[in-house]
């Protein structure tokens, strides 16, 4: 698998969240060929299912392994003559939008860019601020009457972007967050495909996550799993954020510790992680985790869970930056954990 190509396919495609088929589809086929089954479910999530080879009277054992496929994005609220107002779906930080590229998935797909009004009209303090939301439209360059005909009320509207590579592993585009973590979700199922495990592993690129943990709430409910593994993203140190709240960049993935995170599950991340080499980094989160593991955690009776962070500059923007070796270790790092998982861990665990 090459993850670069797979991550740039990912993240150019268009998902935001409610409307993730075209990154979910690509997750499905890069999936498909290193699972045993492969489906989907209502909310959109995409869930791969590799078996465990376990002897006949083992108990069944599964882990969950989940990762947001959707994205940040806006939504057409009306149009104006020739120029569409909008609204953002999830946290799109708005003061990086303005001559941004976008496409507007109305009747077509209609390139078109984020506007204002000139600096040179504003008044010295409106200068010195972000422009409001309700002073940003859409040109497209259409007139009024073919607007009305293309675009509706409800359309859907992404950013523009491409991913580039920049240097020394280091990569940039839009989606990232969290599109990363479904190529971490296939580089361990790749891995899986030369080590012995005798857990099932569902890996579940999750819908919805950016609204609300939607996906994850439902296919963890589904899938029912013993235990699971969130891959997200995480403040990778960047200018001006102070460093004890960040993870370094090309550090490997942040294991987190916290009321969200089984201890034992962190405890053999840890340790899985020291045996094999594997470069990490620990974080702590001290209450909610804004993840999907905060959604998981709770699902049914409960599920011992844990989260790993790839590191991640600018989030919420149309260039956010990670270096492509930690979204590797990242994957490495569960697959081995999941070739250790026995019935000895289960019992760590409560379950």
């Amino acid at each position: 698998m090459n993850a670069i190509e797979l991550l740039r396919e990912l993240s150019q495609a268009s998902g935001v969240s409610g409307y993730e088929a075209e990154a979910g589809a690509i997750a499905r086929r890069a999936f498909e060929p290193l699972a045993d089954e492969i489906s989907s479910d209502a909310l959109g999530n995409v869930i791969a299912l590799k078996r465990g080879d376990r002897p006949p009277e083992a108990p069944r054992r599964s882990i969950m392994l989940a990762a947001h496929v959707d994205e940040i994005g806006l939504m057409v609220k009306g149009c104006e003559e020739s120029f569409i107002r909008f609204a953002t779906v999830g946290g799109l930080d708005l003061r990086t939008i303005v001559g941004q590229e976008v496409v507007v998935h109305g009747v077509r797909p209609l390139p078109g860019i984020v506007a204002s009004r000139p600096p040179h009209v504003l008044s010295a303090e409106e200068r010195r601020q972000a422009v409001p939301l309700d002073e940003l439209f859409i040109d497209v360059g259409l007139s009024p009457e073919s607007l009305a005909q293309a675009v509706r009320v409800g359309d859907v509207i992404t950013m523009r972007r491409e991913m580039i590579e920049l240097a020394e592993g280091y990569v940039a585009g839009k989606a990232i967050d969290d599109r990363a973590g479904v190529v971490a979700l296939a580089v361990c199922l790749e891995n899986l495909s030369t080590l012995r495990h005798t857990w099932d592993v569902y890996a579940v690129a999750t819908s919805q996550e950016e609204v609300g943990l939607r996906g994850a709430t439902v296919s963890a409910y589904g899938v029912a799993p013993d235990m699971a593994i969130a891959v997200d993203v995480g403040f990778g140190a960047q200018q001006g954020v102070d460093e004890k709240e960040t993870i370094t960049m090309g550090g490997g993935p942040a294991i987190a510790k916290g009321p969200n995170i089984h201890p034992a599950v962190f405890d053999r991340l840890v340790q899985t992680a020291v045996s094999h080499e594997v470069t990490h980094q620990i974080e702590y989160a001290t209450g909610a985790t804004g993840t999907d593991a905060w959604a998981i955690q709770v699902a049914r009776e409960g599920v011992p869970t844990g989260l790993l962070s790839v590191p991640l500059r600018y989030m919420h923007t149309s260039v956010e930056t990670l270096c492509v070796r930690d979204m590797e270790r990242t994957g490495r790092l569960m697959a081995l954990l999941i070739a250790g998982l026995d019935e000895a861990f289960a019992s760590q665990v409560g379950i």
